[in-house]
C-alpha cells in the first residue's frame, strides 16, 4: 500500500513509524512537512520512504493520504492536493474538530474530477509535547480514533480505513460530525481550557516569593499537564470549535456558580454529594473499552485485588502472545473477592486466555 503522509509532527510521525513498525513490507510512505529536519530525520529512521518536495505529483499513486496539518489548513493542502490524488484514493485527516472540515472538503470532492474520498478522522490521544522529536510508535495503542465519513460513502471504502486503524493499535468509532464536535468539546477541549484558566489563577495570584509557583510543583502540575500543550494548536482548535465550546463553558460556569452557592449556605450533605457523585462517575472510567463503541470480547477473572495481580496475568497472556486491548480491576459486591475484567479484540484471542488462565487454576467467567 502507498501512503502519504502530509505534515510529520506529533500525529503524522506516529503513523508513519506505527506503520513501519507493524505494516513495513507492504507500506511505501511519502512523507512531506514544512520543517525540512523532520523529513530528513523520519527518512534516516525509516519512518518514511520517499521526502516529497512539495504536495504534487508524489502523491499521485498514494492509496491513503493523511493530512496531518492544524485544523485552518486541512481543506487549503486538500484543495491543493486533489489535482494529483489517483481514483478511488482515500482522503483523511486527524484534526479535533470536524463538522466544518467534512462540508468544506465534501464540496471540494464534489466539484473535483477525480473519484476520490475523504473520511474525516481523529486520534483521542496525544502528548503535551509536539513535533517529530515527540512522535512515537505506540501512540495509538489502545486508543479511540473516532472516523466521520461522509454521507455516501462506500462501507468497503469505511472498512479500509477500520483496518488501517485497527494497524496503529487505535479502535476506531464512527461518529457524526456535529456530535464528535460536542462530545470533543467536553471531554478535550473545555479541560484544556480549565487547565490553563487554574494555571492563570496561581500565577496572577502568586506573590513576590513565589511560594504558589513552589506548592504547585506536586498535584497541581499534575491535573494542569494539558496547559503545557502547544498553543497554536488550541487557538485553531477553540476558533475552529467555538459554538460547541461556549455551550460547555456555559454549563461549567452554571455548575461552579451552583457549587458556590452551596459553599455560601454551608450545606453539609450537598457539598458531600457534590463530590461523591463526581468520584463514583469518575471511577466508573477505569471499566475501560465499552462494547457497544467497539467490538470486544472479554473475560472475567476471580482474583484478589492485590499489587502485582494485574501484572502477572498480563505477564502470562503475553508470553504465549495473546494481545490485550484493556485490563483492570471492577470490584462487585455480589463477589467477595476481586474481579479482573480482560478485554481482547479478536476472539481467537479470547478463547486462548480462557484456555490458558483455567489451565493455571484461575476461575474464568465470559
Amino acid at each position: 500500500m502507498r501512503i502519504g503522509i502530509i505534515g510529520l509532527g506529533l500525529i503524522g510521525g506516529s503513523i508513519a513509524k506505527t506503520l513501519k513498525k507493524v505494516h513495513a513490507q507492504n507500506s511505501y510512505i511519502i512523507g512531506y512537512d514544512t520543517h525540512s529536519l523532520s523529513c530528513a530525520k523520519a527518512l534516516d529512521e525509516g519512518a518514511i520512504d520517499h521526502i516529497a518536495v512539495e504536495i504534487g505529483e508524489d502523491f499521485v499513486d498514494c492509496n491513503v493520504i493523511f493530512l496531518c496539518t492544524p485544523v485552518s489548513a486541512i481543506d487549503k493542502v486538500a484543495a491543493k492536493l486533489l489535482p494529483y490524488v489517483s481514483k478511488d484514493c482515500i482522503l483523511t485527516d486527524i484534526g479535533s474538530t470536524k463538522h466544518d472540515t467534512v462540508e468544506k472538503i465534501g464540496r471540494l470532492i464534489s466539484h473535483s474530477p477525480k473519484k476520490c474520498y475523504f473520511i474525516g478522522g481523529h486520534p483521542m490521544t496525544g502528548s503535551e509535547q509536539s513535533g517529530y522529536e515527540a512522535s512515537t510508535s505506540y501512540l495509538f495503542e489502545n486508543a479511540y480514533y473516532i472516523l466521520t465519513p461522509l454521507k455516501g460513502t462506500p462501507d468497503f471504502i469505511l472498512f479500509i480505513m477500520q483496518k488501517m486503524i485497527e494497524r496503529l493499535g487505535a479502535i476506531a468509532i464512527t461518529l457524526e460530525p456535529d456530535y464528535h464536535d460536542f462530545a470533543t468539546a467536553a471531554v478535550s477541549h473545555l479541560p484544556h481550557i480549565i487547565a490553563s484558566s487554574l494555571v492563570h489563577l496561581v500565577k496572577n495570584n502568586d506573590g513576590d516569593e513565589h511560594l504558589l509557583h513552589t506548592l504547585a510543583a506536586g498535584g497541581f502540575k499534575d491535573i494542569t499537564r494539558i496547559a503545557s500543550s502547544n498553543p497554536a494548536i488550541w487557538q485553531d482548535i477553540c476558533l475552529s470549535n467555538k459554538t460547541n465550546i461556549q455551550t460547555c463553558l456555559k454549563k461549567f460556569i452554571d455548575s461552579l456558580s451552583e457549587f458556590s452557592n452551596i459553599l455560601d449556605m454551608e450545606e453539609a450533605d450537598n457539598l458531600y454529594d457534590f463530590f461523591n457523585e463526581a468520584r463514583n462517575y469518575r471511577d466508573s472510567f477505569q471499566d475501560g473499552i465499552k462494547p457497544d463503541i467497539a467490538k470486544v470480547y472479554t473475560i472475567f477473572v476471580d482474583a484478589e485485588d492485590e499489587p502485582g495481580i494485574i501484572a502477572c496475568i498480563a505477564t502470562l497472556l503475553s508470553s504465549h502472545s495473546i494481545n490485550i486491548k484493556d485490563i483492570g480491576i471492577v470490584n462487585h459486591r455480589e463477589f467477595s473477592s476481586g474481579v479482573l475484567r480482560i478485554a481482547f479484540g479478536h476472539k481467537h484471542d479470547m478463547q486462548k486466555a480462557h484456555q490458558l488462565l483455567t489451565k493455571h487454576n484461575y476461575t474464568v467467567y465470559c
